[in-house]
């Protein structure tokens, strides 16, 4: 308890899956919590849990890929809570599963547009923010296939990539404000997410044992396991991790 007292914390992609179990233990630690999504009803939802808790939080609409709602959304947050200390670039699409020969232009600008644009205007937006709070961490979620390669989804990969090396790139960047920025990388988390790509392979249930054994801990990861990654990254027992890449994925990028 109370390892994130007296900081603010934005959060993209929030209503659901890692972005909503990010928001809860940060808000469990003390944080007060901005969710952002384009999921009206699961956040709302989400912050009237909170709120029935006692717990600080409140929720705006926001499409990451538009500039203008993030540098809006930015300025509401600040102007409502009075500060801004974290920033957690959660909110991604996986997009297409076809072969790189057959996706469009369409389809992989799209993931870009959320993936890699997303974490691009919320960072941009939020720097002056954290500048004026005196420090500040970024995380930024990318992703196991950020690290090591698949044979599926292409545009997902290639923005994971992206985003592992947006993270290094800012660190060095940002270090002389006191603002961190590192990336997680998880393994295959049990979200709505995954659950919707599982299901497109054929038997649901057979798909997620055969996930499941590409892990050797030999289980799917909960959202919560990346939750308390990012509560760490945004303490100050993380005061001197910046630049980094937290691995969170039962060993699957150990082999």
């Amino acid at each position: 308890m109370n390892r994130l007292t007296g900081k603010v914390a934005v959060i993209t992609g929030a209503a659901v899956g890692l972005g909503r179990a990010i928001a809860v233990r940060m808000a469990e630690e003390g944080a007060s919590v901005a969710l952002l999504d384009i999921r009206d009803a699961d956040g709302r939802e989400l912050i009237a849990e909170l709120k029935a808790r006692g717990l600080p939080a409140a929720y705006w609409r926001c499409d990451v890929s538009i500039e203008g709602e993030v540098k809006a959304v930015m300025q509401k947050v600040v102007q409502h809570f009075g500060r801004l200390d974290i920033l957690v670039n959660n909110a991604g699409i996986a997009g297409v599963n076809k072969p790189t020969h057959e996706i469009t232009e369409a389809e992989w600008d799209r993931v870009q547009a959320v993936n890699v644009k997303g974490v691009f205007f919320c960072t941009k937006h939020a720097i002056p923010h954290l500048k004026q709070a005196g420090a500040g961490s970024v995380i930024n979620l990318s992703s196991i296939y950020g690290l090591v390669g698949g044979p599926d989804v292409p545009p997902y990969h290639a923005s994971k990539g992206a985003v592992r090396l947006m993270s290094k790139t800012d660190a060095m960047l940002y270090a002389p404000d006191r603002i961190r920025v590192n990336s997680i990388h998880p393994g295959f988390i049990w979200t709505p997410m995954v659950e919707a790509h599982l299901s497109t392979q054929g038997d649901l249930e057979e798909g997620r044992k055969a996930t499941a054994a590409l892990h050797p801990l030999g289980h799917i990861g909960e959202p919560d396991d990346i939750a308390w990654g990012a509560v760490y990254l945004a303490s100050n027992e993380a005061r001197f991790v910046t630049g980094a890449e937290l691995v969170i994925d039962g060993g699957y990028s150990a082999r």
